[in-house]
């Protein structure tokens, strides 16, 4: 296409500005400076130079799959016989079609990662690619501190969150017969429906840049990883171990409003503030959206994003924006239907409609439940939620827990912050003089600078006769 006489790796670098390819070059001449014995020699790199390179920052057989991509391309990005090294034409593309293009020409790159014949792959072949993918994610945020605040825990006895996550990515590729990957005696996933997937499932596209950005260190200004992982905020003095790692925290980020990626923020948590739906209740309400988690007795993690503020009230409350979601032992998201506006519910002290929290379904039939008798619940789903299109999300569709978890995400709510360093005395005149009258303290007034920043704190209870 166009100027047969124009230089090979043109077309492609053109897409990058003018400091971003001055950096790629930096980076190929680094490579590239063990040279080949004549200084007329084009220059190029090997794998080894790769890999030493690129140090513990990735996998080796990360850093394998990406050489072996890159040195089947050529600089007008067709396939080519393979070199036992990567030239600058062949660098420049491949990172090209990584960092800057369409679903075609990544999955260009990312066929030739998953098999080096070029022609349909097995479904085997697929999965693994794509758990070496997820866990050179989880791996380079790891080494290169870049976790904020999260975890790589993982529960004895499960799957890896790596082997969960990736199953769940490979669940987005579409065979040519409208059926799903399933089992690896398939071997008719070619180039278009590698293409389709990567078109469908942006993960894999975003997580490949994450390796190129981190394990590179190459164009990181370029890569905004504060949307990817949010920033993890606890206000305790003491160690909390999250029922999320930092793989499960990227998927569910993923799905929710983008102002509302970068910061999430603890609001409750069972082991920390007790086993108290009172206590649930004090610290979840106004303080704008958040999700809502937990853990079953037998393992199964599971929870719902609520796009408004919680308040207690007989009324179902929220809108579209909610959905519920599953981390173990699968990872989904289930976004509303339509079918009805049942999306949030939180009521306490009610004599004839249940007391608890919930999210889809109707009353008694909640697709996600917490009872006020606190570490009961139910996920009632025969088939679906009817809300969230949700199936049962707990083990058993009675269920136990002990470990619940509440994170605030994005901004806090200015009116709540507001709010929370008020004391009914302040809007209430006549109170406060009773109070004198009667020769009683106000003890609020000491603690008011502490409890404004606690999440749900009021300096209310704080008021009590001496």
């Amino acid at each position: 296409m166009g100027n047969s006489q124009s230089h090979p790796g043109q077309r492609f670098s053109s897409r990058f500005l003018p400091g971003e390819q001055a950096e790629i070059d930096r980076l190929f001449d680094a490579l590239s400076s063990e040279g080949l014995g004549s200084s007329t020699s084009p220059r190029s790199f090997s794998l080894q130079a790769l890999k030493r390179h690129v140090g513990e920052a990735l996998p080796a057989e990360m850093v394998a799959r990406l050489f072996e991509a890159m040195r089947r391309v050529d600089g007008t990005g067709k396939t080519k016989g393979p070199s036992e090294r990567i030239s600058r034409e062949q660098f420049t593309v491949s990172m090209s079609h990584l960092l800057k293009g369409n679903a075609e020409e990544k999955s260009l790159v990312v066929l030739k990662m998953i098999s080096a014949t070029g022609g349909p792959v097995k479904a085997s072949e697929v999965r693994k690619f794509t758990e070496d993918l997820v866990g050179s994610v989880a791996h380079v945020l790891n080494y290169r501190q870049k976790l904020r605040g999260w975890t790589q825990k993982q529960a004895p006895g499960s799957l890896s969150r790596v082997q969960v996550l990736a199953a769940q990515l490979c669940s987005e590729m579409k065979l040519q017969d409208g059926e799903k990957l399933l089992g690896p005696q398939r071997l008719d996933c070619d180039r278009a429906t590698v293409e389709d997937w990567v078109f469908r499932a942006p993960h894999v596209a975003t997580f490949l840049s994450v390796v190129i950005h981190q394990g590179f260190l190459l164009l990181c200004s370029s890569l905004d990883l504060a949307t990817l992982v949010p920033e993890r905020e606890v206000d305790q003095e003491r160690e909390f171990a999250s029922v999320l790692d930092v793989l499960s925290v990227i998927y569910i980020n993923s799905h929710l409003p983008r102002t509302q990626r970068h910061h999430w923020r603890l609001l409750f948590s069972s082991e920390l503030h007790g086993h108290s739906f009172a206590q649930l209740c004090g610290r979840i309400v106004h303080w704008g959206p958040c999700v809502v988690l937990l853990e079953d007795h037998d393992g199964h993690v599971f929870g719902g994003f609520a796009s408004c503020s919680w308040e207690v009230k007989p009324q179902f409350q929220g809108d579209d924006r909610c959905f519920l979601f599953s981390i173990s032992p699968s990872m989904a998201v289930y976004t509303c239907t339509g079918y009805n506006d049942h999306y949030m519910y939180l009521n306490q002290g009610q004599q004839t409609i249940p007391n608890g929290l919930g999210m889809g379904g109707q009353h008694n039939y909640f697709g996600l439940w917490i009872d006020v008798d606190f570490g009961k619940g139910h996920s009632k789903a025969k088939p679906t939620c009817t809300t969230y299109n949700s199936p049962q999300l707990s083990a058993q569709e009675d269920f136990r827990f002990e470990k619940m978890e509440v994170w605030a995400v994005g901004d806090a709510p200015v009116t709540q912050l507001a709010k929370n360093t008020k004391s009914v005395l302040d809007v209430d005149p006549a109170a406060q003089a009773l109070l004198e009258v009667s020769g009683r303290t106000r003890h609020s007034e000491g603690l008011r600078q502490d409890l404004r920043f606690l999440p749900g704190g009021s300096s209310d209870s704080a008021l009590s006769p001496e």
